[in-house]
């Protein structure tokens, strides 16, 4: 399977890109944890079936120094121990944020009071925009067919200071 397009070889998709890449600044700097972040992201994209951020959110989990059994284990995290409750509430999250369609009510009462629980206002406001966007990143890579392995561990880290 060959990628459709390239988005930033385009005028208005590179305009698009940057101003999606600066967005994504305002939550790569806030407190939530990074770890947590690649976290959402990878659960998000593994769902999505984003292969571009799947191989990009595992990667920099690893070159990042996180053990590979908390990678390999962020799809099937409800049934592991390897993860605090405060990550386990932002999986949930982002997990229920990710599958609107497929749930009724979307993000349950359960959920969010766990949310609540764990993360202070500014941290949950980072962990919603955070799964808004990496869904919509997601969408971006499917439809493009961008092809994941091929990403330098990393690679993103320059563009967040």
């Amino acid at each position: 399977m060959e990628p459709r397009f390239t988005l930033v070889d385009n005028e208005i998709g590179a305009k698009f890109a940057k101003r999606f890449g600066n967005a994504s600044l305002v939550v790569l700097q806030s407190g939530l944890p990074r770890t947590t972040q690649d976290l959402v992201m990878l659960r998000v994209s593994q769902i999505n079936g984003c292969g571009w951020c799947t191989d990009v959110h595992s990667k920099d989990l690893a070159h990042a120094g996180e053990p590979a059994v908390r990678i390999n284990l962020v799809a099937a995290w409800r049934e592991s121990s390897v993860f605090t409750d405060a990550e386990r509430a932002a999986l949930a999250l982002a997990e229920e944020g990710t599958r609107i369609a497929d749930a009724g009510p979307g993000v349950s009462a359960a959920t969010w009071a766990d949310a609540r629980e764990h993360y202070d206002d500014d941290q949950l406001a980072a962990l919603i925009a955070l799964v808004a966007q990496i869904n919509a990143a997601n969408r971006l890579g499917v439809i493009v067919r961008q092809q994941g392995g091929s990403y330098v561990p990393g690679g993103y880290n320059a563009v967040e200071s």
